[in-house]
């Protein structure tokens, strides 16, 4: 029986980052795709960690981690007290980091607050990767403002029903929609099924801005394809693609460019051409063992920093389309305006106030 080699080293810019266990698998192998190692994970990371950089580096930084690696069944953590799950967000930075690893102070929702990793060279993507990382979630902000993103987040969300020949669709329209606005999209497939789109803001805005900016391009959206939907809740969306506005908050979970995801084959969430979105078919046609190939035609974000815009054409639309304040998320409080967080099959009008307070018998 061949030996199982206990530590690897894996080369990022200027240094040399230890790996244990690097022949611990992964991911399995799939029908078209071979068994990944966490060796195989670390040289990933660090052969994309330049053009990584310019999307993740200098922000806060939430790891999803997967210790044992990941397999067809294990299921994401849901919250810090759920202890049966397989992996978990790491949103604090672990004790016994390298000296190198670098953090920024982050306050959630909640009014806690946390030293998150902010990543600051590739070899700290590569580190993230040793401790199981395969998905990066970086915050909308860098770190020389963390209460003012710099970029718009359009998630483009399947529901059942609907097709990724639909999202495609709803992708098209909105950037005709940025367009006319003088605003320039940049997309990237979810690494699943969806797409984002990314638009480069100036950081002056708040986050609450930034999401009515987000809201007011989905009603827009609404007008001009009827399959696509801004309803919070799942019973009202119906078979149409949900923009998830919501993604534009604090501490959301969205997968960041180049990140893989916990899924059969090692897709990775990969930035496009507007004209290769077009021919694409399959998202998880983009995986671990061919982006290294594909972007050996260049970064397809690589002038998204040329240009940031203002957020006012947007926040216009918010403006503009009625239907006032969406519910945020269950981790948040209660905010202004918000409508009842209850689902609209089983609200009890006589239970709520007029500005979406329960009141109490």
């Amino acid at each position: 029986m061949a030996k199982k080699t206990t530590a690897a080293f894996v080369s990022a810019g200027q240094r040399e980052v230890r790996v244990s266990s690097p022949d611990r698998v992964v991911y399995e192998a799939t029908r078209t795709t071979a068994q990944i190692t966490k060796l195989d994970v670390c040289k990933y990371y660090a052969a994309v960690g330049d053009v990584m950089m310019r999307s993740i580096g200098q922000r806060p930084t939430a790891m999803e981690r997967w210790p044992d690696g990941w397999r067809e069944g294990m299921r994401l953590a849901v919250g810090p007290k759920d202890a049966g799950a397989d992996g978990f967000y790491q949103k604090r930075l672990p004790r016994g980091a390298p000296d190198f690893i670098e953090t920024v102070k982050v306050t959630f929702p909640s009014g806690r607050q946390a030293d998150e990793l902010c990543p600051s060279e590739p070899a700290a993507l590569v580190w993230a990767a040793q401790m199981g990382t395969l998905t990066f979630h970086p915050w909308p902000v860098r770190r020389r403002d963390v209460d003012r993103p710099d970029e718009l987040r359009l998630d483009l969300d399947p529901q059942p029903g609907t097709s990724f020949t639909d999202i495609k669709r709803i992708a098209s329209v909105t950037r005709e929609l940025l367009d006319e606005l003088g605003m320039r999209g940049y997309v990237k497939t979810s690494g699943s099924r969806g797409v984002h789109i990314y638009v480069r803001i100036r950081a002056q805005y708040t986050f609450e801005q930034v999401r009515h900016a987000a809201i007011g391009i989905g009603r827009e959206l609404e007008l001009r394809d009827g399959g696509v939907t801004t309803a919070w809740w799942k019973e009202e969306r119906g078979e149409r693609v949900f923009l998830d506005f919501n993604q534009n908050n604090r501490d959301r979970s969205i997968a960041g460019a180049w990140s893989l995801r916990a899924r059969p084959g090692a897709p990775v969430s990969t930035p496009l051409s507007w004209d290769r979105l077009a021919e694409v078919n399959d998202p998880a046609q983009y995986t671990l063992a061919n982006i290294p190939e594909y972007l050996a035609d260049g970064d397809p974000w690589q002038d998204m920093d040329e240009v940031a815009y203002p957020l006012e054409p947007l926040l216009e639309l918010w403006e503009k389309h009625p239907g006032g304040e969406l519910n945020f998320p269950p981790d948040y409080p209660k905010m202004p305006g918000e409508p009842p967080r209850v689902q609209p099959s089983k609200k009890v009008a006589e239970h709520w106030d007029a500005d979406g307070n329960r009141i109490e018998p």
